[in-house]
């Protein structure tokens, strides 16, 4: 227990330390993005984002290390498969040594479309609080590569100091500016509108909804938080 509190701190001294980027927001949202670059600095890694969940599901992307991984984070959402849906739905950490060959095998969208992006191995570790799960902490490796002890005690323990500052999230200190997550969030609440517009459009159920949302954004090779904004917009509506 001594050594799991010391290494916390290790971990949590290493973000503090991590220069402040001119584009971060202030307060929690800025740390975040600073722990994903803390990550990809101790782990193997090349990439780490950021994943929120609710009721057990992927409700959006949060941040990540740079942009290319607030894409791949982006991309599990719009698929809705992937390493972080896995460990929301079985509360443990997924390990994928191998994107290209066993990955396809369990995510056969999202496999080849993280292949492409130069994603060659994917960890996943929950943040659990009790028996809910607020998200997803997402390793990238651009080289296949089993997993170490290390690196799952490590991730581990990044998923433990995540779950406290997004549990903690919605507060903000004094004087201190801190985004909203609705603002964080706003594509995937445009996907959730355009779903309710799908829904009554084409006379399906909510579910059928999404699926159908995610199968044009597939064909057409579009982000589907882009589709959805062109449904809520009135740009585009599905045939029936």
């Amino acid at each position: 227990m001594a050594e799991h509190s010391d290494r916390v701190d290790q971990l949590t001294a290493l973000v503090d330390g991590q220069p402040i980027a001119d584009d971060d927001q202030p307060g929690t949202s800025g740390r975040l993005r600073r722990l994903c670059v803390t990550v990809t600095q101790v782990l193997p890694a090349r990439w780490a984002g950021l994943s929120l969940a609710e009721d057990g599901k992927v409700s959006g992307a949060l941040t990540g290390s740079d942009a290319h991984a607030r894409e791949l984070e982006g991309l599990q959402f719009s698929l809705g498969e992937g390493p972080c849906v896995d460990s929301l739905r079985t509360r443990r950490p997924v390990m994928e040594p191998d994107l290209a060959s066993s990955g396809v095998r369990r995510w056969p969208a999202y496999a080849p479309a993280a292949h492409q992006r130069g994603i060659r191995c994917v960890y996943a570790f929950p943040l659990q609080v009790g028996v809910a799960c607020l998200g997803a902490l997402d390793v990238y490796r651009g080289r296949v590569e089993a997993v170490s002890p290390d690196t799952i005690d490590d991730g581990q323990i990044f998923a433990d100091v995540l779950t406290m500052l997004v549990g903690d999230y919605p507060l903000s200190a004094p004087g201190v500016g801190v985004a909203s997550l609705d603002d964080l969030l706003t594509p995937a609440m445009e996907v959730y509108q355009a779903q309710g517009m799908v829904m009554v459009d084409l006379g399906v159920s909510l579910a059928d909804a999404l699926v159908r949302l995610r199968a044009y954004a597939f064909v057409e090779g579009r982000p589907v938080a882009e589709v959805a904004r062109d449904v809520v917009a009135g740009r585009l509506r599905l045939d029936p």
